[in-house]
């Protein structure tokens, strides 16, 4: 790798944003990737099978198991975990191809994958989505339709445990009204973007000026 795309890379964002289920992290993210360029989801190694319209390489990387696990044996994951007997990672190439192409990637998983990619990368923008209250947070859960009352019971058990862990976020959102989430989550990727573009600085004294 040359210096110049060693540099070019770090200016790139990997930005975590974690929440509970039911918090409507998914659709706040979609939202902001619509609206700002250059920014796009981390697509993710899984071992579950495909679901109905599911595309690979689109919504994840499926792998068997053998495979994924030979992966991580030979260091080529940031980070992954198992959740419910299926495992979740992202690829490094993933995230360099992706850096690569000018693009920030937006992750959406859970406390422990942020905390893999914070301590392995410089550039990690942490944000924590919460809702308004843990009474809406069940509200949202309930109007699912899908979930039955000890389901709704152990999710919020899990919900509490969940944000507690990511107390260490950097960021944290309120899902209230989802405009006003939308916009405080492109201020914060429009802010860190500006903080790591030092190059606009070098640029600047590069041309310079006579005297």
């Amino acid at each position: 790798m040359t210096a110049s795309t060693e540099k070019e890379r770090e200016k790139r964002l990997l930005v975590v944003v974690s929440a509970p289920s039911g918090t409507g992290k998914t659709s706040l993210c979609k939202e902001v990737i619509r609206q700002l360029p250059n920014l796009s989801f981390s697509v993710s190694h899984t071992t579950r099978d495909p679901r109905p319209g599911e595309k690979h390489g689109e919504n994840y990387f499926f792998v068997s198991g053998e495979a994924f696990d030979q992966d991580v044996r030979d260091g080529k994951m940031a980070e992954w975990t198992e959740i419910y007997g299926n495992c979740y990672g992202t690829a490094k190439e993933t995230i360099e191809r992706e850096f690569d192409r000018g693009i920030d990637l937006i992750f959406d998983i859970d406390g422990r994958g942020g905390r893999q990619l914070a301590e392995a990368f410089s550039n990690v923008v942490t944000v924590l989505v919460l809702p308004p209250s843990m009474a809406v947070l069940k509200r949202r859960l309930v109007d699912r339709g899908t979930n039955k009352e000890a389901d709704v019971a152990r999710r919020l058990k899990q919900a509490a445990e969940e944000i507690n862990g990511m107390s260490w976020y950097s960021y944290v959102i309120v899902n209230d009204v989802f405009e006003q989430a939308v916009s405080e989550l492109k201020s914060i990727i429009t802010a860190e973007r500006c903080r790591h573009d030092h190059s606009r600085v070098e640029r600047l004294l590069k041309n310079g000026i006579d005297f």
